[in-house]
């Protein structure tokens, strides 16, 4: 995998300007709308905000945890090609930016009623410095292509978010629609990350784009589930909940009900299709649909 990268380096520096970016799906119409909203500066977090259930909370407040630095690697990624974009795709990434910084900024707000709450992050926030710091050695159009496949596992997650309330109902009203906010923005912004991959290899063959593609994705998958779930269980052992119990819940909360993990597989497996894009999916109505339900989530007139 090492000598693969390596190579993809000097690929990508070749097709610097070169032919022009390959087409996309993106609506034509899309408007990416950077909403700057902020969330429960004044609240006390319940430590099981989400319908009292420690396993609930415990898993989105693991999830939370990853934004901050995650969402910083993102835009560095997609900045390392913004160069010699097309306008439009110029000003995508732009929007994505302004998105991800805002983003960035009220998951710090609430990493931070977590830890008032009484939990400590620390150790869990040191493995992810590590874990990203490693990226720094990478090629750039490996970080790019690490960052396309988080972008789409936010993006269906925001989906399953929005299209099925009930993973929500009953949380901490200003918790929650963080969630639905910030579930609105990552499918607005779903295919900007996969553009600009687009246009990085634009002198590449199908194959080999989907062949890297593929592999770092099988790879993201199984770093993204083996650390997100050892943190829940770090959460749930700060809460004193250990053993083989409490794993079976969390095995049943992601996979049986809500089953969060089982309900967005069959959009994880598109991924791997020829002629994938995000934008294949067209899910804009469920933005408008939780805008109208959920007033807070919206833009600021």
């Amino acid at each position: 995998m090492t000598a693969d990268l390596q190579a993809l380096d000097v690929a990508s520096a070749a097709s610097a300007g070169k032919a022009a970016a390959l087409g996309s799906a993106t609506p034509a119409d899309l408007e990416l709308v950077v909403r700057d909203r902020r969330f429960g500066r004044e609240r006390k977090l319940p430590r099981w905000w989400l319908n009292n259930d420690p396993i609930a909370s415990a898993w989105y407040n693991a999830l939370s945890l990853t934004f901050p630095r995650g969402e910083a690697f993102f835009i560095e990624s997609v900045k390392a090609f913004r160069e010699g974009t097309p306008p439009r795709l110029e000003a995508e990434i732009r929007d994505f930016i302004r998105q991800e910084i805002n983003h960035t900024r009220e998951h710090v707000a609430f990493n931070r009623a977590a830890t008032e709450a009484g939990y400590d992050l620390s150790e869990m926030e040191r493995r992810l410095a590590e874990n990203l710091d490693e990226a720094k050695g990478r090629p750039p159009i490996a970080n790019l292509a690490t960052t396309m496949a988080l972008e789409h596992f936010t993006a269906i997650l925001a989906l399953e978010l929005l299209r099925t309330p009930a993973h929500l109902r009953g949380g901490e009203e200003e918790t929650a629609n963080l969630w639905r906010w910030h579930a609105i923005e990552e499918i607005e912004h779903k295919g900007v990350a996969y553009d600009t991959w687009l246009h990085a290899t634009r002198d590449w063959s199908r194959w080999k784009r989907w062949k890297i593609k593929s592999l770092l994705m099988l790879a993201v998958t199984r770093e993204f589930f083996i650390h997100r779930i050892d943190d829940t269980l770090e959460l749930l052992r700060q809460d004193g909940l250990t053993g083989w119990k409490i794993k079976a819940r969390l095995a049943a909360y992601l996979l049986i009900k809500p089953g969060l993990v089982s309900r967005i597989l069959p959009l994880w497996l598109s991924y791997f299709l020829p002629g994938f894009h995000p934008w294949n999916h067209d899910d804009r109505a469920l933005i408008g649909k939780a805008e109208r339900d959920f007033p807070a989530t919206a833009a600021l007139a």
